[in-house]
């Protein structure tokens, strides 16, 4: 696994770019064989978070959300470890994905709603938690509908990023 230990911790990302940026500095320390799992609400950053470590690997993009196609694959471009980028979001349990038959071992995989998914694929993984604060007041739309107009969950609002390892 990694050294994504000197980001462990809690941190606040100002702006999308911040964000990108902190995506290409974790990028730069995965390897084959690392999971990252990423939490958070409706426009909290998670693929933007992963189109920087998609530059930080090197890999061909561009790096989009797989929201309709589950999983994407975006190869190397300078001999090392591809991308596997999964959005966990419409599957109903770990088993579904593994099903997906992801070569854990030679790639770099990083899951998007994928907390409580990936026990038992992995001995030990990244989690990557990725919260904002709405109007000064923080939000959870896991307890319910969101009706926020889409302008809104696209605003610059800072972040709160927790990486841990797991378990």
């Amino acid at each position: 696994m990694s050294g994504l230990d000197p980001l462990a911790g809690e941190r606040v990302i100002e702006t999308p770019e911040a964000m990108e940026d902190l995506g290409r500095r974790i990028g730069g320390m995965l390897r084959a064989g690392d999971m990252v799992v990423l939490t958070g609400p409706l426009g909290a950053g998670k693929t933007t978070l992963t189109r920087g470590i998609g530059e930080g690997l090197g890999v061909r993009g561009p790096v989009q959300s797989p929201t309709f196609v589950i999983a994407r694959t975006h190869p190397s471009l300078v001999g090392g470890a591809p991308l596997v980028h999964v959005d966990a979001y419409r599957l109903g349990s770990a088993a579904e994905l593994d099903d997906l038959d992801v070569d854990l071992d030679g790639s770099v995989v990083v899951v998007e709603w994928g907390r409580g998914m990936v026990d038992g694929l992995r001995e030990q993984w990244w989690e990557v938690e990725l919260d904002r604060q709405w109007h000064g007041r923080g939000i959870d739309t896991a307890c319910g509908t969101d009706e926020r107009a889409a302008e809104e969950l696209d605003a610059d609002t800072p972040r709160t990023v927790t990486i841990t390892r797991r378990p």
